[in-house]
């Protein structure tokens, strides 16, 4: 990190245009599994962290969110919305913007788009949670919701886990017809399918991500089967989820945030007293994952702000290597640091 005032003059800002020219750089695959990586090494730091739910402005037509995190050293935030029926409008679903700062100077040391971002985090951080919660050496993934995150939840799972046999279903079938194209041309056995039923069949990792905000039954508990690993990335906010709760009575459920999940993921639900592993235990060792080749698991995910500083910690390294960026004069700079009234004045026409 940036030592001294004159370090700190600038901000690198990395556009949406830096971000795609950092994956193609350095390679798709490369740049998740090092998110996967980065992630989970900050959840092995998970007790360390000051963490808190994030805060929502919630209206009819979708959510905008700040996620804040920090620790002793580094300071994160997300602006994330979600607004299913944008797509009808052209628009994204999901865009979303983050900065990383120092906390013994309370200085931002990076301002970065965290669109392309997210999706890439909230891949590698279910690639994360499949490594350590499904049964080995997965062969066929069904994808239930075939909209802008399926793509890379696929390349995910291909580099972390060896995945190459695809199932895919949406009730929109030019969203099925996109990504069966875009998977094909990537390498993936595609098979688009006519029902999450037939999706399901033959696959030992289901993943769900749909995008209305609404009581969904996307998975029912007679389609899934005995051992499989659920990954349900979709119900993401009060109201919305997407597996019947019969489901959730069998599996054993992992999370990221319990206070956080417990409104807005799968579990909303339940009972207050239903139980849950927080997935950080497992990856230290201070909890138990899968218990037999049998057990349903489910990674109950609805994304978390340690999430986006690990995967902003990544870019700023990036950067820091040569990535491309642009200088942002984004912090006052006077040369008295009492004297900002002065470089006002100074700056004068």
């Amino acid at each position: 990190m940036p030592t001294s005032p004159s370090d700190l003059a600038y901000v690198p800002f990395v556009s949406v245009a830096d971000m795609m020219a950092l994956v193609h750089a350095r390679g798709l695959q490369r740049v998740l599994s090092e998110l996967t990586d980065a992630i989970e090494a900050e959840f092995r730091r998970w007790e360390e962290y000051d963490k808190t739910p994030r805060v929502a402005a919630h209206s009819p037509g979708g959510v905008i969110e700040l996620m804040p995190v920090a620790d002793d050293e580094s300071y994160a935030f997300k602006y994330v919305n979600g607004h299913p029926q944008n797509t009808r409008r052209g628009y994204q679903t999901v865009t979303a913007f983050g900065v990383l700062s120092r906390v013994d100077t309370g200085y931002p040391i990076l301002l970065s788009e965290m669109t392309v971002l997210t999706a890439l985090r909230t891949a590698a951080t279910s690639a994360m949670a499949a490594r350590a919660l499904a049964a080995p050496d997965p062969q066929v993934m069904a994808m239930i919701g075939n909209g802008a995150q399926c793509e890379f939840q696929a390349e995910a799972f291909r580099g972390v886990l060896g995945v190459t046999r695809l199932r895919l279903y949406d009730i929109d079938e030019a969203a099925t017809r996109k990504a069966s194209a875009n998977l094909a041309a990537a390498g993936f056995e595609v098979t688009a399918c006519a029902s999450a039923q037939e999706a399901v069949t033959g696959a030992q990792i289901v993943t769900t991500c749909t995008a209305d905000k609404q009581y969904a039954t996307i998975l029912t508990d007679n389609m899934v089967g005995a051992g499989m690993h659920l990954n349900a990335i979709g119900g993401d906010c009060p109201g919305k989820t997407e597996l019947h709760p019969d489901i959730l009575a069998r599996a054993a459920t992992f999370v990221e945030y319990p206070p956080q999940t417990r409104i807005e993921g799968e579990i909303q639900q339940m009972p207050e007293d239903y139980a849950v592993t927080e997935l950080w235990q497992v990856l230290t060792g201070a909890a138990q994952g899968r218990q037999g080749a049998d057990q349903i698991t489910l990674f109950d995910s609805v994304g978390f702000a340690i999430e986006d500083l690990a995967a902003l910690k990544y870019v700023h390294r990036c950067v820091t290597e040569g990535a491309r960026s642009v200088p942002l004069d984004l912090l006052a700079d006077p040369d008295d640091p009492r004297d900002l009234y002065g470089m006002l004045r100074r700056a004068a026409p």
